[in-house]
């Protein structure tokens, strides 16, 4: 049976952050009623007081991918010889250290492994949801469609030899107008939140130079249509400008990376409203020294052109969720991005509100992004002032989601 929230309490914490007006509330008090923030807890309400540290909504990931990584990820094959079985354990590990790291929502954007169609993320999900296991609430994509040879078709991802693992539609290889369309649906019926797609190729792919489309405009526009007409948005893996700009204009609703565009191109995504997930951490924090020499040069040569890039989307205002991209960084390390992200430019609330409200517009989730009577109690708490130096973000002392405690590290 799903875990009942926790009896009704009262937070109580040195400073608490209004994320809409970017101000620090002092002696703060909140309160926890059937796992949702109330206007008041009745008196008889357990009082947590949490000391000096401050208290932020739960944070949000935009891009991670909880079944690959973890402690162990040491083989670039992990993706090709883990069974889906062994897939799923390694899931319900990396959504438990990302929960505790205080990340509470997640979007899980895409498998590219061989499970017979089995939707893992879908099943993490439920299993979640009903109080199974530990770990945030997860939208999951299900597989990222991709074309045979595209950047997440791992036979191309781990340069295998022909008719070694065969993928099938409904593991996301699609090439066509049909077959994307079948994929998407595939999906869909199953269980996906939101639409993966590969736009265009990777740094970390053998598909040559980095950024080049690889679905026409027509299959783009075919994913976007099925994709919207079931409600659900599109979040594409796109990083060369002509790519990313034929992607806006088919009405993607999320770019992933965007580590090329231009300057015409920003202002297109900023014009159209288009969603950026900049996962800027990783361009500096990523490990390549296992890559193939060729992938370790086209990453010492986008890396630092994707920075200033992304430093220009923040100055010119467009809408950047915060995403990590992990295991591209270690799961649980998830804050490292906000870092980045104020290395590019934003103020310490303007990455908050990335892993918050942005992310919560992002999703669609108007029940979760700040601290408001009314909506999910996920609740962190951190040391010191968050807008001061968001490197406390690293120090989560206290996580709540959804009126449960699940870590408390308040000096006994």
């Amino acid at each position: 049976m799903p875990r009942k929230p926790r009896p009704p309490v009262r937070l109580r914490a040195a400073r608490m952050l209004d994320v809409d007006k970017g101000e620090l509330i002092e002696q703060a008090e909140l309160a926890v009623v059937d796992g949702r923030i109330a206007e008041a807890a009745p008196e008889d309400a357990e009082v947590l007081d949490l000391g000096d540290v401050t208290l932020l909504p739960g944070l949000m990931d935009m891009e991670v991918n909880l079944l690959l990584g973890g402690p162990d990820h040491r083989s670039p094959l992990n993706p090709v010889q883990d069974d889906p079985a062994v897939r799923t354990l390694r899931a319900v590990a990396n959504a438990r250290r990302t929960l505790r790291a205080g990340l509470t929502t997640v979007r899980n954007l895409g498998l590219f492994v061989q499970t017979g169609g089995l939707l893992l993320d879908v099943a993490l999900r439920k299993a979640i949801d009903l109080g199974w296991i530990e770990g945030p609430r997860v939208v999951p994509a299900g597989h990222a469609i991709t074309p045979t040879g595209g950047h997440l078709d791992p036979t191309m991802f781990q340069a295998l030899a022909p008719h070694v693992l065969p993928l099938s539609v409904e593991e996301g290889i699609a090439d066509g107008v049909a077959e994307v369309r079948r994929a998407v649906r595939y999906q869909i019926k199953h269980g996906a939140r939101v639409i993966k797609v590969c736009a265009s190729n990777g740094v970390m792919s053998h598909t040559g130079p980095a950024g080049a489309q690889q679905y026409s405009n027509e299959e783009l526009r075919a994913i976007v249509d099925e994709a919207h007409r079931a409600g659900l948005k599109v979040a594409a893996h796109c990083m060369g400008d002509e790519a990313i700009r034929n992607a806006v204009d088919a009405g993607i609703d999320c770019i992933e990376h965007g580590s090329l565009a231009t300057e015409e191109t920003l202002r297109l995504m900023l014009e159209r409203e288009t969603f950026l997930v900049a996962t800027t951490y990783l361009t500096e924090g990523m490990d390549t020294s296992n890559a193939a020499p060729e992938l370790q040069a086209k990453a010492a040569e986008v890396f630092p052109r994707s920075r200033a890039t992304i430093s220009r989307a923040i100055e010119l205002g467009v809408r950047v969720a915060c995403g990590t991209d992990a295991p591209a960084i270690p799961h649980g390390r998830n804050a490292r991005e906000l870092l980045a992200l104020v290395r590019r430019g934003m103020t310490p609330l303007q990455a908050i509100r990335a892993a918050t409200t942005v992310a919560a517009e992002l999703i669609d989730a108007d029940d979760r992004g700040r601290l408001e009577p009314g909506l999910l109690a996920d609740v962190i708490a951190v040391p010191g002032d968050p807008l001061a130096d968001i490197g406390v973000t690293e120090d989560v002392r206290f996580v709540m989601k959804g009126g449960e405690v699940v870590r408390d590290e308040r000096p006994s």
